[in-house]
């Protein structure tokens, strides 16, 4: 048996300078700020300026990942972009970020995953370097949902932001329990009209817009990510006393308080950021994790459980001690 782990010792983020308020937002869309709140507990959100694209956040994201772990791109073997609103149909933003950072010889794909997009690419970026495929990952969320919203639809456009999030994963030997200790993922396409967009280049030839059934998302939401969390807790022998933090995907606040209830955590042992990034889709987890790192919340060694749900339906989990064994 491999006595290798998948350890997390970096990240990085970065979020658009234009930040929209409810009450700018108010101004062209029928809502309030009281409203917004009250349903989502969102009060901004940023967005891209005119010509800031998607593969821009991930390169700042990436390249402050980078520097935090005394890396370069050379020094990278894979690289995953985890996006909805990539610059283009194609080639890949992992490709385009690949040569902005100069890691030449690292493998490099997009994973489509929307929400649950950080998750699902954490879970093949491990599974590859076990299996000997690197020693070395960048596992980056980016969007801009921005893009794909009718700020027409109040029930959707005041719910999301743009931002990205990224980082590094390092496989080594003899770390105890540190690193990525397990992982669950799921899917169910029964689902795919409570979420989806309404537009593709095989279908309609037009971007599209966002459209969701809120109650119907919420619903499974709160249903599904339990189960996963217990399942992810349960394939690493552990239970919710073990986490540190929560993680979880900044959707709204009602679930993530959902998650907070289930787990029995006090409230000072989960990362909010939704009030201040709103749903930046694949990017909120590394985008949350950054934050508590950032500001010292999130130690070396702690033990964070991350969760997400996205359009599909696709949903999972995530267990990781984060750090590495001090020297």
């Amino acid at each position: 048996m491999s006595n290798k782990s998948v350890l997390m010792t970096s990240v990085g983020s970065y979020l658009p300078e234009k930040v929209v308020s409810n009450k700018e937002l108010s101004t062209y869309v029928d809502t309030s700020d009281e409203w917004i709140r009250r349903r989502t507990g969102i009060t901004q959100r940023h967005v891209v300026g005119e010509n800031e694209k998607t593969s821009d956040l991930a390169r700042k994201a990436s390249q402050e990942a980078l520097e935090h772990a005394g890396l370069t791109g050379a020094d990278i073997d894979l690289i995953i972009v985890a996006t909805s609103t990539p610059d283009d149909t194609f080639p890949s933003n992992a490709t385009k970020l690949q040569y902005q950072i100069g890691a030449t010889t690292a493998i490099a794909f997009d994973i489509q995953a929307v929400c649950a997009g950080f998750i699902y690419a954490l879970d093949v970026a491990d599974a590859m370097l076990q299996s000997g495929r690197g020693k070395r990952a960048l596992v980056v969320g980016a969007e801009s949902f921005s893009k794909i919203l009718d700020w027409k639809d109040r029930s959707t456009c005041v719910l999301f932001g743009d931002g990205a999030g990224a980082v590094v994963l390092e496989i080594e030997s003899d770390v105890g329990d540190f690193g990525i200790k397990s992982s669950i993922l799921h899917a169910d396409g029964n689902y795919r009209d409570i979420l989806y967009v309404d537009g593709g280049p095989s279908s309609t030839n037009d971007v599209g817009h966002v459209r969701m059934e809120g109650k119907e998302v919420f619903r499974h939401a709160v249903e599904k990510l339990s189960a996963v969390m217990d399942e992810v807790l349960e394939a690493a022998n552990m239970t919710a006393a073990d986490v540190d933090w929560l993680v979880p995907h900044q959707a709204n606040i009602r679930i993530i308080d959902s998650m907070q209830r289930k787990m029995k955590l006090p409230q000072d042992r989960v990362v909010r950021t939704v009030d201040r990034h709103a749903n930046t889709s694949a990017a909120s987890i590394p985008l949350a994790l950054a934050d508590a790192v950032r500001d010292g919340r999130i130690k070396n060694g702690h033990v964070l459980a991350l969760e997400a749900i996205g359009g599909g339906l696709v949903w999972g989990a995530a267990l990781v001690k984060y750090g590495r064994p001090q020297q």
